[in-house]
């Protein structure tokens, strides 16, 4: 397949999303990961958003430290563990918003997943949002390499309620930082309310327009601010073709789907998947609304991949680019760019 032969949105191949940075190879939301990504290809490097009890953003996939850093080695924060009830459900552990900014940085980094890497844990610090964006200009003034930051805000309901609002927060480092270009920038929920009036009012004030990505849960569940607002919709819904062209395209430059959410798959007696054959029409349908299409998450272990695709991460690349997806979320960057390249 040559590149000009991909049926996305604008005509151009399908962006790669290093989702959590090249988290196949090395502790997801780190400095660390994020540089390995631009050096694989990447467009865009996408970090999580939560915020620190002072305030601060700081690149964690959940408020939760449990599993993604060295936290319960640290005696000094033992009495940090708690529970917490998030978006309706209770968890234990050490939440963000319990630290400081200067509390943080003294943990450290590990791979979550036993199947991936464990050689870098406790290695690196968890980054910020100015420090990544710092990295990106860094990498822009030193090489002409013009990296975009595609970041989620985790949880907004739950931090507003907290007072501690990403959104603001966002908005308010990237216009200090002069990182506002909407080409370099796009911002993504799985709530609806935020990208729908709380960041277009901010942006408003700010004197900045950047594109924003409704991103989509299993079809059966809600967005959160739709269940605290007794909002009956679910994220099937939102996917109808008449949704996607008269609600979600009035406020969203793109929608951000599981791939599961059209090309269908069915489990096999061994625990895996296998395709079915069967593919729905919704990216046609979000292309008729105006919407790009961004898939997530394409992973190269065998365990993630469909039977079908017998064990090659190419192969189902390619399939999603045949099927005219605008952007692919990927733990492994280079594997995604390689998959652009093929012909």
């Amino acid at each position: 397949m040559s590149l000009r032969a991909y049926p996305t949105l604008t005509g151009q191949p399908p962006t790669v999303i290093a989702h959590r940075g090249a988290s196949g190879y090395l502790p997801e939301h780190t400095l660390a990961a994020y540089q390995l990504a631009i050096e694989q290809g990447t467009d865009f490097i996408e970090p999580d958003l939560v915020a620190t009890l002072d305030g601060v953003l700081i690149a964690r996939h959940e408020p939760n430290l449990l599993h993604t850093t060295n936290v319960t080695e640290l005696t000094n924060f033992a009495d940090r563990r708690t529970q917490v009830v998030i978006d309706g459900v209770e968890q234990e552990g050490f939440f963000c918003h319990h630290f400081t900014l200067a509390e943080i940085k003294q943990l450290r980094a590990r791979q979550p997943h036993p199947y991936r890497d464990q050689s870098y844990n406790d290695r690196f610090e968890i980054p910020t949002l100015s420090e990544i964006i710092d990295l990106v200009q860094h990498v822009e003034a030193t090489t002409g390499c013009k990296i975009g930051i595609y970041p989620e805000t985790k949880h907004p309901t739950y931090f507003a309620q907290l007072g501690l609002a990403v959104e603001e927060r966002l908005i308010t480092t990237l216009v200090a930082q002069r990182f506002t270009a909407p080409d370099r920038v796009w911002i993504q929920s799985f709530e609806v309310t935020n990208l729908k009036d709380t960041l277009p009012s901010l942006m408003r004030v700010a004197g900045i327009q950047l594109p924003l990505v409704q991103l989509f849960g299993l079809e059966s569940q809600q967005p959160y601010d739709f269940v605290v607002n007794h909002d009956p919709r679910t994220y099937a819904d939102l996917l109808m073709p008449d949704r996607l062209d008269m609600f979600v395209s009035s406020y969203a430059s793109a929608i951000g789907v599981w791939k599961r959410n059209f090309v269908l798959a069915e489990a096999t007696v061994n625990g895996n998947e296998r395709l079915t054959g069967e593919i729905l029409p919704l990216v046609s349908h979000a292309h008729a609304a105006g919407l790009q299409t961004h898939v997530y998450t394409f992973r190269n272990e065998a365990i993630f991949l469909a039977t079908t695709y017998a064990g090659d991460p190419i192969a189902e690349y390619q399939q999603f680019y045949t099927l005219g997806v605008d952007g692919v979320f990927s733990d492994f960057p280079d594997t995604a760019r390689q998959a652009i390249a093929v012909n």
